[in-house]
């Protein structure tokens, strides 16, 4: 099992950590069953579970919903779980608070916090001297969706280039386990990756990353238009799935199904 010095571990070693997103019983049973190092329960479940066009209508408690889910469905693995819109923006004790509710009731093994101003700096500092593991993300932080005017390349120009090193040196001294470096240039990741002892784990970041990291649902197409620049889809799944449901439909409009062998 991936445990939390292995981020550390994996990038002397030059090993590369991968990372899948999940948020239900079924995907992570695949998910341990197929070795995968980490899973991530994002706060992307408001997309592409929900159906929603961001992430900021996720609460705390869907969080913790669908963080048992993915524990029960993968107890070995190690799993990080995504702190939602405003879960850590508004005090320093209710960040304390909703950090330790979720790592409490999941069972989770860390959590993951956007990042990408000052303030939001002494909240990771204080959950972490309260004994749980924080992964960091910056870059494009879709928290951050209004701000940013939508969901873009971020560090494209010098001074917010010179921000996301910024905030990667500063969560690097805090003692963040790893961060996830979003939608950036590659020549940006391979810079903060090698200007870092932590791990970086990318997504639309380059290969340069000590790490990626991909939706289950992306990877594997269940999605119908999925046109995202950074996914690379290993599989057609919902073809695969609508083809098994229109054979159903079939046989049982033709009478093929039940037949004895499915009858009591």
């Amino acid at each position: 099992m991936f445990k939390l010095n292995d981020f550390e571990n994996f990038k002397n070693n030059k090993q590369k950590i991968t990372m899948v997103t999940a948020y239900d019983y079924f995907s992570a049973q695949i998910l341990e069953a197929s070795e995968v190092d980490t899973i991530l329960v994002g706060d992307s479940l408001g997309m592409v579970f929900s159906g929603h066009d961001n992430t900021l209508k996720v609460t705390v408690d869907n969080m913790i919903y669908h963080g048992q889910a993915v524990r029960c469905g993968a107890p070995n693995s190690f799993i990080v779980i995504d702190m939602p819109y405003l879960s850590y923006h508004v005090s320093i004790m209710d960040s304390v608070k909703n950090a330790g509710k979720i790592m409490q009731e999941t069972n989770a093994n860390a959590v993951k916090m956007e990042i990408n101003n000052v303030m939001t700096l002494e909240h990771v500092q204080a959950i972490i001297a309260a004994q749980i593991p924080v992964i960091a993300h910056i870059g494009m932080t879709p928290q951050s969706v209004n701000v940013f005017g939508g969901f873009k390349v971020q560090g494209k120009n010098n001074n917010s280039a010179h921000n996301i090193c910024h905030f990667a040196k500063t969560l690097a001294d805090l003692n963040v386990s790893a961060i996830v470096l979003e939608c950036i240039p590659k020549g940006l990741a391979r810079q903060i990756t090698n200007d870092l002892d932590i791990a970086t784990i990318g997504i639309g970041a380059g290969a340069y990353c000590d790490g990626q990291v991909l939706v289950f649902h992306d990877m594997l197409g269940f999605s119908a238009n999925n046109k995202i620049k950074f996914v690379k889809k290993y599989f057609s799944a919902r073809e695969h799935l609508m083809l098994g449901i229109q054979n159903y439909i079939q046989e049982v409009q033709n009478g093929n199904f039940p037949t004895q062998e499915h009858t009591y």
